[in-house]
């Protein structure tokens, strides 16, 4: 199963990103890549109205991107906004391609750090898996990824990687939390763990407005031991892994910690 992770920083265009998930889905597909993996507001970048674009997953928007999957016979994962409740948003992963259709409203806002999503967002309920090729993925975004359960959850429902898509906002300590935190969610639910993050602004000479959680990069593939495959730089570039999940039985069966577990 080879995976594109595609770092970019998005902008305050609809147009321009979607250009961006054409151009980036055929060149992964010309790199013979099965799923290609985009971050969390692909759509529109934060720090500009996310109400004037949200759309419904049969929206424009939404299908041209699945055409553009359907064109290059692979599977994306995009981060987009859909209508929710009450004149906010919902914070969406559409996926689409080779007969997969699904999507994720992310569950755990991001109240922190001085900024409050669950003022515009309104906060998915259910965790979702999808299966390509015999793969079986488990969906996160961003601040999800502070929250364990959510990866049991899905290890539980069959998951063998967990798919992260991310704005992930700048500032002191950050960075190590991100590499920490990608990590760890490996190791307790003994999957690969595949997280996309959007590039920093300044790296890709993109302006961003000062607050938003505008991105990092520093985007990772790590094993269920929680050793690090790959890391992408703070700049755009796409990175390529060729994951063999047979490794995840193997890793279940020497270090079985979701059926040790206990709950409390």
């Amino acid at each position: 199963m080879r995976i594109a992770l595609v770092q970019l920083t998005s902008s305050r265009s609809v147009e321009d990103n979607l250009a961006l998930v054409r151009a980036r889905t055929a060149e992964a597909a010309r790199r013979h890549a099965d799923v290609v993996v985009f971050p969390e507001a692909t759509m529109r970048a934060f720090g500009h109205s996310l109400t004037e674009i949200a759309e419904p997953l049969d929206g424009p928007w939404a299908q041209a991107v699945r055409a553009a999957a359907d064109d290059a016979g692979v599977v994306v994962v995009v981060g987009m906004f859909t209508p929710g409740e009450g004149g906010t948003v919902r914070n969406t992963l559409l996926v689409h391609g080779r007969g997969v259709e699904a999507h994720y409203d992310k569950i755990h806002l991001y109240d922190a750090f001085g900024f409050l999503e669950s003022d515009t967002v309104t906060a998915g309920k259910e965790p979702v898996t999808f299966t390509a090729g015999g793969v079986t993925f488990g969906l996160a975004t961003c601040y999800d990824v502070r929250f364990p359960d959510l990866f049991t959850s899905t290890a539980d429902d069959g998951a063998q990687v967990q798919i992260v898509c991310a704005s992930w906002g700048p500032g002191p300590g950050k960075a190590e939390q991100w590499d920490l935190l990608v990590r760890a969610r490996a190791v307790d639910s003994t999957c690969f763990v595949v997280a996309v993050g959007q590039s920093d602004p300044e790296a890709a000479g993109v302006d961003a407005k000062h607050g938003a959680p505008t991105g990092i990069g520093r985007s990772a593939v790590v094993n269920p031991f929680g050793h690090l495959l790959e890391r992408a730089g703070s700049g755009p570039e796409t990175l390529y892994v060729d994951l063999d999940v047979a490794q995840v039985a193997k890793a279940r069966e020497a270090l079985p910690v979701l059926a040790n577990r206990v709950r409390l």
